[in-house]
């Protein structure tokens, strides 16, 4: 059917064809012919296109083939300015069952289990019934030291209430300490004689300087205290930093030496306001670690800041380096 001059110009026009009334019917068929020649070649494009990255999939999965197919569809409507959403909806992968969740305790080995199961709970041990079953319920097969954990009622961000201090145990840790004495050299022989591992001067520093730190108590003097002010980085985090109230500034380092060798250990409060403290191996047996427990707390009590309200100690748990821990009454 024909159509008429007016007809052609609404239909150029909805085209966006640049022809007016001034142009003929045979130049308006032209413009218009011409214009669909146009969009069929840029069809042809997209489908080739397509086609095209379809075929770059080669010889992958049939999942990576479906998955590059849909890729070119989607990019070809973008391209056709096609926002609308088609085809099926997007499946959701199916999950399965969640998986369980284990307690901690599950968790655990076997041999902890079993200790564990041996431990009463909703109890609190007597100090004597509580260092033989930390004892008993040992799970490790080397000689664990034994721990005590003490949550104190006071608040360590206040400096009368960050307690600090030292305790001879009677019967040691059963540790081997290694003590450097950083001194002048007229108390090297002193010191050496008293069980000093490291004895040195000024070479001491060189050995800092490169990170050597194979000691576990370092004891000065309070004139040389001031050369180690540049390593408090490197010695405060690891509690080696000479301290007046651990007694590892002294003018006497020979004594102070003897002290360390002989079982006299440092313990402090942490920012949860728990004190942590190694009181033996499970070989001392269960009357000796009881003696240096209660060793420490009585220089615990000794330490007790003028100005807190309420209680000062509040739990006491004990436990091997491994074990479960099991709470101890020691009013």
């Amino acid at each position: 059917m024909t159509m008429k001059k007016g007809e052609l110009l609404e239909l150029a026009k909805s085209m966006k064809l640049d022809v007016t009334e001034a142009n003929t019917i045979a130049e308006i068929n032209e413009a218009i012919k011409a214009a669909k020649k146009t969009v069929e070649n840029k069809d042809k494009e997209v489908i080739a296109g397509r086609e095209a990255k379809v075929a770059k999939a080669g010889k992958r999965s049939e999942k990576s083939l479906k998955e590059a197919e849909e890729k070119a569809e989607k990019e070809a409507r973008k391209e056709a300015g096609d926002t609308s959403a088609q085809g099926d909806a997007v499946a959701t992968k199916e999950k399965g069952p969640a998986p369980k969740t284990r307690s901690l305790l599950e968790r655990r080995s076997k041999k902890y289990q079993a200790a564990y199961a041996k431990i009463d709970k909703t109890k609190v041990y007597s100090l004597d019934e509580a260092t033989k079953l930390a004892i008993e319920t040992n799970p490790s097969k080397f000689d664990a030291s034994v721990e005590v954990h003490a949550r104190l009622g006071v608040d360590p961000r206040q400096a009368d209430q960050n307690i600090r201090a030292t305790v001879s145990l009677p019967h040691g840790t059963g540790k081997k300490i290694a003590v450097a004495v950083f001194a002048p050299k007229t108390e090297h022989d002193k010191a050496t004689k008293a069980g000093a591992d490291i004895v040195a001067d000024e070479e001491f520093l060189q050995q800092l300087d490169k990170g050597v730190l194979n000691f576990d108590i370092l004891i000065t003097t309070p004139a040389y205290m001031p050369k180690l002010g540049k390593y408090a980085r490197t010695l405060g985090p690891r509690g080696l930093m000479p301290n007046p109230k651990s007694g590892t500034i002294a003018t006497d380092v020979a004594k102070a030496t003897t002290e360390a060798k002989a079982g006299k250990v440092e313990y402090r409060v942490d920012k949860q306001a728990i004190v942590h403290l190694s009181v033996g191996k499970v070989s001392f047996g269960a009357d000796k670690i009881a003696e240096n427990i209660k060793a420490f707390f009585d220089s615990l009590q000794a330490h007790k800041p003028a100005s807190l309200k309420g209680a000062y100690i509040q739990s006491v748990f004990i436990a091997t380096s491994q074990g479960p821990s099991i709470k101890v009454d020691l009013n």
